[in-house]
């Protein structure tokens, strides 16, 4: 009921496994001032992450987004045909050749994937050694688990003790909680299996602005002008984060 009344009058009632749904998606971003600007410190903090060099960056889930605005050459990517997009690929299985790749990057898309050890395995396949693969997931903190219980429209499962789920939707088969499964609860595991990757950053953030946000489902909980000031705040519960944190920046390095 709680999703029902809060959402957006632009993808309510939409098929959000459809790509005209992530289409919508990628307009309400640009319309919504304050969760444009969230996008944004996100990118930021990824490109940062990024090694130099010439090789290219691939982005994974690029549908509703706008991050080839801050990489140049990105190749951008999704699991259905939409606008503006380079590539239609599977995560699982990507088309590029040995160590061709620089990077890849994506924001919500991890735990999107029914067999995520198979996107590792890829990846380590196509990133070039040195290269990175980074990230902005859903975490799981005392906080999150009531949103993203009650008022996300994903599936949120921290208790599965496996890291995949059966195949579905594209978007609506997800286990909000498998980024925090794999690198944190389960992070011994993920470094025996693959050794060729190395965790170098696990950063927490967003309790608040993306819930106000309303994200790409939910309507505005505050206006654009003050999302600086929800920034500032954020600054402020730091030490909560392990609490209060709402998503987290992941970053995975590529060792030879």
């Amino acid at each position: 009921m709680l999703k029902e009344l809060f959402a957006h009058p632009l993808t309510r009632g939409q098929d959000i496994d459809a790509p005209l749904c992530t289409e919508f998606r990628r307009t309400i971003i640009q319309n919504k001032a304050f969760l444009r600007q969230i996008y944004v410190n996100w990118y930021k903090s990824l490109i940062m992450l990024l090694p130099t060099g010439e090789g290219p960056v691939l982005e994974l889930g690029s549908g509703s987004g706008f991050l080839r605005e801050f990489i140049p050459g990105l190749v951008t990517s999704d699991i259905f045909q939409i606008t503006d997009i380079d590539v239609v690929l599977d995560g699982q299985r990507l088309p590029f050749k040995e160590g061709s790749l620089r990077g890849i990057v994506m924001v919500d898309v991890l735990h999107h994937l029914p067999n995520v050890k198979s996107f590792f395995d890829e990846s380590v396949r196509c990133i070039e050694p040195g290269g990175v693969v980074v990230m902005v997931e859903p975490w799981v903190s005392r906080w999150s688990a009531l949103i993203y219980r009650y008022l996300h429209h994903e599936p949120y499962h921290p208790e599965i003790k496996k890291w995949d789920f059966a195949e579905g939707g594209p978007l609506s088969q997800a286990n909000l909680a498998l980024p925090w499964i794999i690198f944190a609860r389960d992070r011994k595991e993920f470094e025996r299996q693959f050794p060729k990757w190395r965790i170098k950053q696990v950063t927490l953030h967003s309790p608040f602005c993306y819930l106000l946000s309303g994200g790409v489902s939910l309507r505005n909980f505050l206006p654009g002008c003050l999302s600086e000031t929800c920034r500032q705040i954020e600054n402020l519960v730091k030490p909560r984060m392990d609490s209060l944190a709402m998503f987290a920046t992941i970053a995975l390095v590529r060792v030879s």
